[in-house]
């Protein structure tokens, strides 16, 4: 098989103009459907209503049917008589003709009796034997719903390629709609590909991942008023894979798949889409990030949809290019409404020159009330990035980087934007999402967004404004102080109030057993041991240099000369689970992380070191209601029992919870 190479990338404009000369999205005719069964269906056609609704005039509240006029001059101290001279209950049809002086008790919903033009609420009257005294004068049409007021016979009460939700549901009840006639729903078949993909529920042995585009993407088409037929796995063998598109195209409307579009050796798709008719393969490669690898074809006049094997690619690519297209054959707009945000960017952000960069980010609102923009830290191969995202920003080919200041716009995931009420940028731990799921607990409405950045990161997050507080642990070499000094170097010293937060254990996380025999740092440079690092700006790289920095000086050599030697020492991870997934699985001998990490993964722990993890707040922001909530949480004895019972090698203090450091009046 020959490697495909992305030569020419053409633009999205010219992608879509492409995929639409090819194939034309309409609905694909309509069936009648139950109106118990058609939540969730588009509606084939306007509805017009054959009755009106209420279909007679009607009682809102409990009282007397009464003629307004009758009643006139009536109050506490001169209340009007009148003679009762019937009943008439919701359902019971009036057999009674109301006379000048009298009235006829009504129940909520009852048919007006003729001759009543107004409801008298029962709490305005005393009744004695047959008659009633009214303390209180009503007007024309007072407490009655009028025949016709709610719907009308003739009105246009949904329209076509309306989504049905209960509202519209109910009011086609309302006018009797039995059944109504929907657009035929476009089956979707939803196929996985790849070596690497297993089943959900199956142990996940090294190498494999389980599949979560199959998932995401079936989601995606009931969003889309269409039936996905999840098709499932299908290796990446070339006899196998053909048979499952031509499986796919026999069943489906539209086929959707993901993986093995891009120019590996492995790569089968592109090739297989020209076998199964044409005109087949339409494009291949979009210059846009992320997705470049997207394939387009149409085989016998429906589409397929060859979406990237990363989720994030997978899903971006889903939105841009599928689902106009089912929408369109849904018979809804081509387009969902989201909402634009404008937005000024704070900070330099740097996107892939020479492609279209669909970039998701978190927004953030800066302590001046503006949004600001913060790209989601993780990459495409990453299901999380969309997760926590609100929205993307466009960037043009042209364009190497977002420059501070620059004015851009946001498309959001959701219509609505809701800010998060706690914004915490900085170092992982799992004791911050120990504090945040006992927030929850005691506040379900707060939303708290985190993003995991490291210490310095998250101070810088603090200078800028974006974050209400961040998680730090940083060692001072001089002093053998955390935190506090830094304070001055990421200049937020006159910034933040520095709350302590609790102790942790960091060590060495080796292998069950330690079978590389590694009791301390010099075991780790030795030859044959591969270590995994953390990223720059963390807290534990810190930690890990400052220890490095000190065997390089009792050995007599530079810094740089000892990490050189370190296999590993140049390969980053981003959190202290991460760390402990490459031991467990082998890949390295050694890390440095905290020992809740190494007791997860079933790891042996060496401890080097207790270290201070705080929290550094905005000054200004102490008072907002999320802020004291977590505090409050932080505090409490609910806390250190959790940390107890979850958290080995996460201890808390008297000190926890307190202010260890304020700016200098």
């Amino acid at each position: 098989m020959r490697r495909k190479i992305f030569r020419e990338l053409i633009s999205v404009e010219e992608a879509r103009q492409r995929l639409l000369t090819h194939f034309q999205p309409q609905p694909l005719g309509v069936e009648t459907v139950a109106l118990e069964n058609a939540y969730g269906r588009v509606l084939g056609g306007n509805v017009e209503a054959g009755i009106d609704v209420p279909p007679f005039d009607r009682a809102t509240m409990d009282g007397f049917a009464v003629r307004a006029e009758d009643t006139y001059g009536a109050d506490e101290d001169r209340p009007v008589e009148l003679k009762v001279v019937g009943k008439v209950s919701a359902g019971e049809k009036p057999e009674v003709e109301l006379s000048e002086g009298e009235a006829v008790e009504v129940a909520t919903g009852a048919p007006m009796p003729v001759g009543a033009n107004a409801t008298l609420m029962v709490e305005y009257t005393v009744q004695t034997g047959s008659t009633i005294n009214a303390y209180k004068a009503v007007s024309p049409g007072e407490n009655i719903m009028a025949s016709g007021a709610d719907i009308m016979a003739g009105e246009l009460i949904v329209r076509k390629s309306t989504l049905l939700t209960p509202r519209e549901i109910g009011v086609l009840a309302a006018v009797g709609m039995k059944e109504v006639q929907c657009f035929r729903k476009p089956r979707v078949a939803v196929l996985s590909t790849g070596d690497e993909i297993v089943k959900l529920g199956v142990p996940l042995n090294y190498g494999k991942l389980y599949d979560i585009n199959g998932y995401t993407l079936y989601s995606s088409i009931l969003e889309c008023g269409c039936q996905p037929l999840l098709l499932g796995i299908v290796r990446d063998n070339r006899v196998q894979m053909l048979e499952k598109l031509k499986d796919a195209l026999r069943i489906g409307d539209v086929v959707v798949t993901s993986g093995s579009t891009s120019a590996g050796v492995g790569d089968l798709m592109y090739h297989l889409l020209d076998e199964l008719g044409k005109p087949g393969v339409i494009l291949h490669g979009v210059s846009i990030k992320p997705g470049k690898p997207v394939t387009l074809a149409v085989v016998e006049g429906k589409p397929i949809f060859g979406l990237p094997g990363y989720p994030t690619s997978a899903l971006m690519i889903f939105d841009i290019f599928t689902r106009p297209v089912l929408r369109a054959m849904a018979g809804l707009s081509p387009e969902i409404e989201r909402r634009v945000l404008d937005v000024k960017v704070h900070r330099k952000i740097y996107a892939t020159s020479g492609r279209r960069d669909f970039m998701p980010v978190n927004v953030i609102r800066t302590e001046s009330g503006e949004y600001t923009a913060y790209p989601v830290p993780t990459g495409s191969d990453a299901i999380t990035t969309l997760a926590e995202a609100d929205g993307y920003v466009e960037i043009p080919e042209n364009k190497a980087f977002l420059e501070e200041g620059d004015q851009i716009q946001i498309k959001l995931f959701s219509s609505k934007l809701r800010p998060a009420d706690l914004m915490f940028i900085g170092s992982h731990c799992m004791g911050v999402d120990i504090l945040v799921e006992l927030l929850h607990k005691r506040h379900p409405g707060f939303k708290v967004k985190v993003i995991n950045v490291g210490s310095a990161g998250g101070l810088a997050a603090i200078r800028r404004g974006e974050a209400d507080m961040a998680g730090v642990h940083l060692l001072d070499d001089e002093t053998g102080n955390y935190n506090i000094p830094f304070l001055e170097r990421y200049g937020v010293a006159d910034k933040v109030q520095l709350v302590r937060g609790y102790r942790r254990k960091q060590g060495l996380i080796v292998a069950r057993g330690n079978p590389k025999g590694i009791k301390n740092w010099s075991d780790v440079v030795k030859r044959g041991v591969t270590l995994i690092n953390r990223n720059a700006g963390s807290g534990t790289r810190v930690l890990l240099d400052l220890h490095l920095r000190r065997l390089a000086e009792q050995m007599g050599v530079a810094f740089k000369e000892l990490v050189l030697g370190i296999r590993g020492y140049g390969v980053e991870s981003k959190s202290h689970s991460a760390v402990a997934a490459a031991v467990a699985h082998g890949r390295v001998d050694v890390g440095l992380g905290i020992e809740m990490a190494a007791c997860r993964y079933g790891l042996d722990f060496i401890p080097v070191a207790e270290e201070q993890y705080d929290f550094a707040f905005r000054s200004e922001r102490l008072t907002k209601p999320s802020v004291q909530a977590f505090l409050d949480v932080l505090k409490s004895g609910d806390f250190k029992v959790s940390l107890e019972k979850k958290a080995e090698g996460l201890m808390a203090s008297a000190e926890t919870g307190e202010v260890v450091y304020r700016p200098q009046s």
